[in-house]
């Protein structure tokens, strides 16, 4: 089994945390109320971003 380089790991984890933060955008500009109604960890996120 070949050895995956640094910079293949590094991609794949700047390309998750990528994807994971546009489907908490647009889950908190399409579903603003809900994200208020219950703050799930998302919404928790959400916020800490906003105030920085």
């Amino acid at each position: 089994m070949p050895q995956m380089s640094p910079l293949f790991w590094l991609n794949l984890f700047m390309f998750f945390i990528l994807g994971f933060l546009m489907f908490s955008i647009i889950n908190y500009y399409m579903y603003p109320s809900k994200m208020k109604e219950t703050p799930t960890l998302t919404a928790k996120l959400m916020q800490k971003i906003w105030k920085w």
